[in-house]
């Protein structure tokens, strides 16, 4: 192992920064920090600090009115949480790993662990 070798990245620390517009984060939830894209692995509140999934597969948050199907490309719209097949100015988070009827509110995603652009 390299002497400068630090973790395997499956997850990062993460501190909830306490500035202007920041909210608690419940455990599940999704959070875009800068070019990162990872889930809240536990409640992290404003101020406080907490681990983000960077890869895995989760159940996030869809826009329900779409339908998915497997390995669909999948990103993160920042604003209402939600995850959407829709690219636009949204973030690519991963890929669907199941199909997601329209209308559903949840999807299953793998995380990429790519740096979101």
């Amino acid at each position: 192992m390299a002497k400068n070798y630090i973790q395997p990245g499956n997850t990062i620390t993460w501190t909830n920064e306490d500035v202007t517009g920041a909210v608690d984060v419940a455990s599940g939830d999704g959070v875009v920090a800068g070019s990162v894209f990872g889930v809240a692995q536990t409640d992290i509140a404003v101020g406080e600090t907490g681990e983000l999934a960077l890869i895995g597969v989760h159940e996030l948050p869809k826009v329900s009115a779409q339908a998915w199907t497997f390995g669909e490309r999948i990103y993160w719209v920042a604003a209402s949480g939600e995850a959407t097949s829709t690219a636009g100015s949204n973030k690519l988070i991963g890929v669907a790993v199941e199909a997601a009827d329209n209308p559903s509110a949840l999807g299953k995603v793998r995380l990429s662990a790519a740096f979101t652009i």
